[in-house]
Parts: C-alpha cells; sequence; structure tokens
C-alpha cells in the first residue's frame, strides 16, 4: 500500500510518516470510544468492548480495552474471514441457478454481467435488506420477465417449461431466504464466539457493537442478540455504522498528527496504546550443525540454518515499543550495507525457517557509512512491531549514531 501510495505521487518521500495505516476494525473502535461508549455509560476505565465489522467482503473482529488515559489496549489478537453480506448474494445466485439451470445463468453472467447486478439489487432492495426474522409470511415474488428478460432465452427444456408455468416468477418465502442468510451469520456467530472465549481469559467484555454496511441487517442483529445477549450486557449498533470505520480513521489520524507535535511537551498520546500480534516473527540464524540434528541439512560448511523467534504471536505489544534482535556487523571492511532477513507463522515458534508454514516476509536494509571503521561498525538492531507497518532502528553502539534502515518486502 505504501508503494501504490508513492507511484501514486500522494507521498514524495516512500518512507513518509505523513503517511499511516489502521485497520478496518480498529478504526471502527476508535469511533465507538469517542461515541458509543459514551451514549451507553461505558466510558469508564477497563471497560472491554468488541467491534464485529461486517462489511460486504469480510467481517473482522477486535477486542478493546479502554485504558485509564483514554487510549485503547487490545485484548486479543484480531480475526477476519470472508462472510460479509456479498456472501449472501452469492447463495441468491445458487437459488437462481436451482430454479432455472446453471448454464443459463452462466450465460447470464459472462453475456449480460449488468442484468446480473440489476437482479442482484432488485433481491437487496425486496428481500436482503427487509427480512428481519420476525415475519414467518415473509414471501417477495422476483420476476425475472421484467427485471432480467434477456436470461430467459438461455433457459431451456423442462426447465423452461416449469418457469412458463409459474409465468417465470420465482417465490423468495421466509425459509428460503433464511436459508440464505443462515450459512453467513452461522460464520459470523462462530467466529464471534471464539474472540470472546479467547478474551474472557483475561476480561470480561461489556459491549458488542456492529459496525459497517452489513450491520445494518435486522435479522443479523437479532440473531447475535438471540446467541450472546446473556453473555454481553450491551449488544448495539451505532447511528450510521457504514461511516464509523471513516470517521474513527479521522479521529486516529488526528491523534497521531497530535502525539506527534505534542511529543515534547508529553501532553497527549496516540489513541491507540497497544496491539496483539497475528504472527510469530524471526529469522534465519546458521548455527554449527551438530550431531543429532537432520543430516540432509548440513551445508557444505558444516552449519545448519533455522528460525530463530524474535516475538510469538499474540502478543501484546505497546505502539512504540521496540524489541532487541541483537547485534551485527560487516563482514568485509569495505561493506556499505547489512541485511537482516524477516520470517513470520501463525504458529507459537519454529524451528527451520523453511518448514511449512513460515513465510519470508522480507528483509531490512541498513545503510553503513563511515567505511573507514572496518570491521568495528557494530551495529544494535531492534524492531517495533506495534505499529501497523514494522519499522527497525539501526544504531552504532560505538558512536550512537542511527543508521538509515528501510524495509524491502518480498515480491510475493
Amino acid at each position: 500500500m505504501r508503494e501504490c501510495a508513492f507511484n501514486a505521487g500522494l507521498i514524495n518521500n516512500r518512507f513518509s510518516e505523513k503517511l499511516q495505516f489502521t485497520t478496518e476494525p480498529e478504526a471502527a473502535a476508535v469511533y465507538c470510544t469517542n461515541n458509543t461508549l459514551k451514549q451507553h455509560n461505558l466510558a469508564e476505565p477497563e471497560t472491554t468492548f468488541m467491534i464485529v465489522d461486517c462489511g460486504g467482503g469480510t467481517v473482522d473482529l477486535t477486542t478493546r480495552k479502554l485504558l485509564e488515559d483514554n487510549t485503547l489496549g487490545e485484548i486479543t489478537e484480531r480475526s477476519g474471514d470472508f462472510c460479509g453480506s456479498t456472501f449472501i448474494d452469492k447463495e441468491f445466485i445458487k437459488l437462481l441457478k436451482h430454479k432455472v439451470g446453471n448454464e443459463a445463468v452462466d450465460l447470464l453472467i459472462e453475456r449480460h454481467y449488468g442484468q446480473l447486478q440489476h437482479l442482484i439489487q432488485e433481491f437487496c432492495q425486496n428481500a436482503k435488506i427487509p427480512f428481519n426474522g420476525d415475519e414467518p409470511g415473509f414471501s417477495y415474488d422476483l420476476d425475472l420477465e421484467e427485471s432480467a428478460p434477456v436470461l430467459l432465452q438461455y433457459v431451456t427444456g423442462s426447465v423452461k417449461d416449469l418457469m412458463e408455468e409459474k409465468e417465470w416468477m420465482i417465490e423468495i418465502d421466509f425459509n428460503t431466504i433464511k436459508s440464505l442468510f443462515d450459512p453467513i451469520v452461522d460464520r459470523i456467530i462462530k467466529m464471534i464466539r471464539i474472540q470472546l472465549d479467547n478474551s474472557s481469559k483475561s476480561e470480561k467484555c461489556s459491549a458488542i457493537f456492529l459496525v459497517g454496511g452489513f450491520s445494518q441487517s435486522k435479522y443479523l442483529q437479532k440473531r447475535i442478540k438471540e446467541v450472546f445477549i446473556d453473555l454481553v450486557g450491551n449488544i448495539s449498533t451505532p447511528s450510521q455504522p457504514d461511516a464509523a470505520v471513516v470517521r474513527g480513521a479521522a479521529i486516529y489520524g488526528k491523534s497521531l498528527h497530535q502525539s506527534k507535535s505534542l511529543k515534547s511537551m508529553n501532553k497527549f498520546k496516540c489513541i491507540i496504546a497497544t496491539r496483539v500480534l497475528k504472527y510469530t516473527f524471526g529469522t534465519k540464524v546458521s548455527p554449527k550443525w551438530k550431531e543429532g540434528d537432520p543430516p540432509e541439512r548440513r551445508t557444505s560448511h558444516g552449519l545448519i540454518h533455522k528460525f530463530r523467534r524474535i516475538v510469538e504471536r499474540k502478543t501484546e505489544v505497546e505502539i512504540d515499543q521496540e524489541i532487541d534482535v541483537g547485534q551485527y556487523a560487516p563482514i568485509v571492511p569495505n561493506q556499505t550495507k547489512l541485511s537482516f532477513d524477516l520470517y513470520y507463522t501463525k504458529e507459537q515458534d519454529a524451528v527451520y525457517y523453511d518448514e511449512p508454514g513460515v513465510e519470508f516476509l522480507g528483509e531490512f536494509l541498513i545503510d553503513l557509512p563511515d567505511v573507514e571503521l572496518g570491521t568495528k561498525r557494530i551495529c544494535k538492531l531492534s524492531i517495533s512491531f506495534g505499529d501497523m507497518e514494522i519499522k527497525a532502528n539501526a544504531i552504532n553502539k560505538t558512536s550512537g549514531q542511527n543508521y538509515q534502515t528501510k524495509f524491502k518486502f518480498n515480491d510475493f
């Protein structure tokens, strides 16, 4: 994203701190801290709340705690899945295929995508959005002849005869629309349950706030409240939930600006205090091969390449917290750069840098001036994982000079 912003001319310097990032559920949490918590009389230190950001493509969750200085700490690692509102549209397309045939719908998608989108919009306006799960008599008749007339020419055989008998009408009743919602809603409920289980080990969740466009679904709200109201006393949707992310991002950006401009006076802190890491990070080390190590991993120089953990998944880190990595020095006197590989995994640890589940993220490139000092340029490297971007700090142990450090992502 930073590379794209630079190429688009939004920033003049590729590493400019004027470009900052946050996640959608985190931005929503910032918005709810400044608005929704106060509305529900929950704006007290130690209050823990969950954000369920229900968008079109994904649903993302984060659980936060309001701290003494009105900043936010993260309780457990964020989670997300592809179960947003557009997946109900996909279930609708499956229903359509069941009614008129796979080939007919595939041809509609291939040759008349605009009419397919119109059909989906009709479904959303008349069935998906109004459905609340409280009216067993709910029914909507979809008129294919009116909404997608071009589809009719692709329907053949006995299916065509049956649809002509029905005058090209598809009835979407209560049970049908419920069957389209439930697989998606069940996945969201499962995610919330896991998030609650993970956070309840240390904190009790006081509120769940539903944000994002999909959160306006009355049926989604109803199902979540039915399942969790006995565990969480407050389950609600803020006003204009689809704008919560944008507004929260603006508040977050303002807090970053103020925290940097007032840093010397120590009057203001960034509103995000801590984050929980989703991955374990580490580097490649090459100790001497010893008896008991796999023979096939022994290099021609008698070494073995392994994974050395820097920080473990699920660790709560402060935004500006630097984790010591170690000391490095140039191998040859005229060396002008040091490189440091960074790997990540969803596991708590790993033995080898190339074992299944361990991925190469990229490398830090550290500029080494003062060539006249030769190999005596010992560099202390530390990495900050608390920000949305991974950053490194390299200091010359002898002179205290900060070396310029850049991160080069792996080209996937």
